[in-house]
């Protein structure tokens, strides 16, 4: 969506005028997010192009600092801050944050590096970031940087998404993921749950822990 204005409190974003969601159009979300991830970054974390200074998810700020491998990009700049950050907050207790440091150190070592490329995505994709339309979806708001494409995925369905199933489906043939894709999905919600663990209260921080579980 074209961005008409920006100030110091505000964004002004050319009308949308909205539709109910169709699975066709929910069908062609999927295979238009994995041409935009196919569109690629130059490296893990990489930030827009003439992007300078720090990045954001919602309020809280997060870095976009290249990295060679999507595991140490994603454990020590999207997973590792926000968890000694929900500590400080009293969101989550010592022990817990020691498991989950644990696993960021497993991630970081490349555990889950599958050798796919950087992609260029969104980077907070939820639902109200997917605008439904007559000519299908448009996407607002992203915290755009080069990361992994089941990243996207995850985020849509850890908050849910009308015709949620149409758009993994779709993706999924189009970007040629491979068998087992699906058992990743809560890897890739470890960064917005450890987010809303920080923002949102301990109930976020519990079910962190319960999804890191399965990764350890």
């Amino acid at each position: 969506v074209q961005v008409l204005d920006v100030g110091d409190d505000f964004i002004e974003l050319e009308p949308v005028p909205v539709a109910s969601p169709t699975s066709s159009a929910a069908a062609a979300l999927g295979r238009s997010l994995a041409a935009m991830h196919a569109a690629g970054a130059p490296a893990f974390g990489s930030p827009p192009e003439g992007w300078e200074g720090p990045a954001w998810i919602g309020r809280q700020a997060q870095t976009n600092d290249p990295e060679p491998t999507w595991g140490r990009f994603y454990a020590e700049q999207r997973v590792r801050p926000f968890v000694h950050a929900a500590e400080r907050v009293g969101h989550l207790d010592g022990r817990e944050v020691r498991a989950l440091d644990d696993l960021c150190d497993h991630i970081a070592a490349g555990a889950f590096d599958d050798g796919r490329p950087p992609a260029r995505i969104h980077g907070d994709l939820w639902s109200g970031n997917v605008l439904w339309t007559g000519d299908g979806a448009c996407l607002i708001d992203p915290a755009a940087h080069g990361g992994h494409g089941l990243t996207d995925l995850a985020m849509l369905s850890l908050f849910g998404a009308p015709g949620l199933e149409r758009v993994l489906d779709s993706y999924a043939e189009a970007a040629s993921l491979p068998g087992g894709w699906r058992d990743l999905i809560g890897l890739h919600q470890l960064h917005p749950l450890a987010v809303h663990a920080v923002s949102h209260g301990p109930s976020y921080g519990d079910k962190l822990v319960a999804v890191a579980r399965r990764y350890r």
